[in-house]
């Protein structure tokens, strides 16, 4: 059983941590999108990699406060080590929040698609860089996957799901809460229907508190199985089979809507990339490990595919 990880974390600080043992550079993409660019030391014309993170207000290393585990700098610096450059961001609520001016009821789902879009326009006519590839992590899949539509040279989705977000979310409620689906599943399609929900109980407010229905809504808007069918760029989808908030067949149905995409399921690997061999308390201590280093495994495949 999958633990619910509702998508919803937006006031968290953020915990920011880097390191200089590598060759990098701080740049600020638009006035809400700043990121570390890393580029091995070497004469070649390397790929770059673009990391997309997940929901909530990640930061470039994949952290949020009180959830540090820099996820997406060791993904980055295993990357660097393999001669491919990256570039990963500070999602555009980690600043608003750093500014105070973050208002939930004005974001939307396609702002993260258009940061994306804006980092590849930065980068696309880079010369130090022979192709671009989109790299979305969770929630960041689906982003990736729709930016990369816009001239990116590969998409490589790890732990993204297959589903729209409300069958996700009824999905997960099925499993841990079954007497709440009914009350969510009639609340969804109202707000797919008319923009708004207003009938919800008390057990699903988080969910459908006024102020992210039209983040929900516009979330709704995108199904990842048509999105990633309009790729015509090579494809990967990873997953891990020791994630408790995505599960292994929403990466098939991922497949399934593109069935030359390349695909690994990676044995033993969490949702934050990092290796489990014990229980759902082993995995969900990880979350909290800033030191534990994300899987070889995982850093080897995205290379080899990105090299092929």
């Amino acid at each position: 059983m999958k633990t619910i990880f509702i998508v919803f974390f937006l006031f968290f600080g953020i915990v920011n941590s880097q390191n200089s043992d590598f060759n990098s550079e701080d740049i600020s993409i638009t006035p809400l999108i700043d990121g570390t660019l890393i580029v091995p030391n070497n004469s070649d014309i390397l790929p770059l990699t673009i990391l997309i993170g997940g929901s909530g207000p990640t930061d470039r290393n994949g952290n949020q406060q009180m959830v540090v585990n820099n996820s997406l700098r060791f993904l980055a610096e295993g990357l660097y080590k393999k001669g491919i450059a990256s570039f990963r961001y500070d999602k555009r609520i980690v600043k608003q929040m750093k500014q105070r001016s973050i208002n939930e009821k004005n974001i939307r789902f396609s702002d993260f698609i258009e940061d994306a879009i804006a980092v590849y326009e930065h980068f696309k006519e880079d010369k130090r860089f022979s192709k671009i590839y989109f790299i979305g992590h969770s929630q960041g899949s689906l982003v990736g996957m729709v930016a990369a539509q816009n001239g990116a040279d590969g998409f490589i989705s790890i732990a993204g799901v297959g589903q729209e977000i409300d069958d996700v979310i009824i999905n997960q409620l099925s499993q841990q809460a079954p007497g709440l689906v009914d009350n969510a599943r009639t609340a969804f399609d109202d707000l797919r229907a008319n923009g708004i929900a207003l009938n919800y109980s008390d057990g699903v407010a988080s969910i459908f508190r006024k102020e992210i229905q039209p983040f929900v809504y516009t979330w709704m808007q995108y199904n990842p199985k048509v999105e990633i069918a309009k790729l015509t760029i090579p494809v990967l989808i990873i997953q891990g089979d020791k994630d408790i908030q995505v599960e292994i067949s929403e990466a098939e149905l991922l497949k399934a809507s593109k069935p030359e995409a390349a695909y690994k399921i990676i044995t033993g690997m969490n949702h934050i990339f990092k290796k489990i061999e014990g229980n759902d308390l082993e995995n969900s201590k990880s979350y909290n490990s800033y030191n534990l280093p994300v899987m070889p495994e995982l850093i080897n495949t995205i290379s080899d595919f990105i090299k092929k």
